[in-house]
């Protein structure tokens, strides 16, 4: 059985397995979560990034996939990016989230991490509802089997803290 947790802070610093980047589709950074896994992460995390655009994933990664990469100077082993959907109030895509929670745990199984750090999936810039992106996160890590030991959802802020500890009892 998987234990969850939850932990207010910065996902960059975890010492885990490995960690989730809620990465754009290009795969080459950008603003929030992926900025900082850049940034802090280092030009092997980019230069990674490069050879994917370059072979596998020429149009980009498409939104509820993930795929691993070294985690450069992170203190994790891997970062797992995967793109989560825009939230849209006219087409419902909560399976496309639940997807980047999935696919992230597979590329973990296929990695034989044990601990993954996740942060809450296009609840910041892609505008999914905090409350409802952490509904789909919790039950998506609870429903999904998995050879991962523990999920650290680790959240930024108090709001998305409490959006996710209420979800999690």
């Amino acid at each position: 059985m998987t234990d969850i947790t939850f932990v207010r802070g910065d996902i960059t610093e975890q010492a885990v397995d490995a960690i989730v980047n809620a990465a754009n589709s290009s795969l080459l950074g950008g603003g929030g979560v992926d900025g900082a896994v850049h940034r802090k992460g280092g030009p092997e995390i980019l230069a990674a990034c490069r050879d994917l655009r370059a072979s596998r994933y020429g149009r980009g990664l498409p939104a509820g996939r993930a795929v691993a990469t070294t985690a450069g100077r992170l203190p994790a082993r891997w970062v797992i990016h995967t793109v989560g959907p825009r939230w849209s109030a006219a087409e419902d895509r909560s399976a496309l989230l639940a997807s980047c929670y999935r696919e992230s745990l597979r590329a973990a199984d296929e990695l034989g991490a044990r601990t993954v750090a996740f942060p809450a999936v296009s609840a910041g810039a892609y505008g999914w509802p905090l409350d409802d992106a952490a509904r789909i996160a919790v039950e998506t890590v609870r429903g999904t089997r998995t050879e991962v030991e523990e999920v650290r959802f680790v959240l930024f802020d108090e709001r998305a803290y409490e959006a996710f500890t209420a979800r999690g009892r």
